[in-house]
């Protein structure tokens, strides 16, 4: 990654949260919530880019511009609206559970080689 990757990266970020400011309270709130869920739950792709965060920012401005309330968008169930958004990501949950079943696999593996 080059400095000048890391000042595009930070421009789009810079933009991506100006349009995040511009939305109606409400619709902060529970996008800084969706953020703060996305960010503990861990997709993959999250970190490359903003792709799927501008998605909810996008879906966000049409609720709003329709005057919709936020819940309205999302559902009461906010968790599950995020769940739905990464249902087919690779999380980094997925990733150590990957990992430990790698590593269970080649710990019996060569255990079982020794026994014979």
């Amino acid at each position: 990654m080059s400095i000048q990757d890391i000042i595009e990266g930070k421009k789009e970020w810079r933009a991506h949260m100006a349009r995040v400011k511009a939305l109606p309270r409400d619709y902060q709130i529970v996008y800084k919530e969706i953020q703060k869920y996305l960010f503990k739950v861990g997709p993959v792709k999250l970190t490359e880019g903003t792709a799927l965060l501008s998605g909810i920012v996008d879906l966000f401005e049409e609720g709003a511009a329709a005057g919709k309330g936020v819940l309205e968008v999302t559902g009461r169930d906010v968790a599950a609206f995020c769940d739905g958004l990464i249902k087919d990501s690779k999380t980094y949950d997925d990733m150590i559970r990957e990992s430990v079943d790698r590593e269970v696999y080649k710990a019996v593996k060569k255990d079982m080689g020794k026994t014979k």
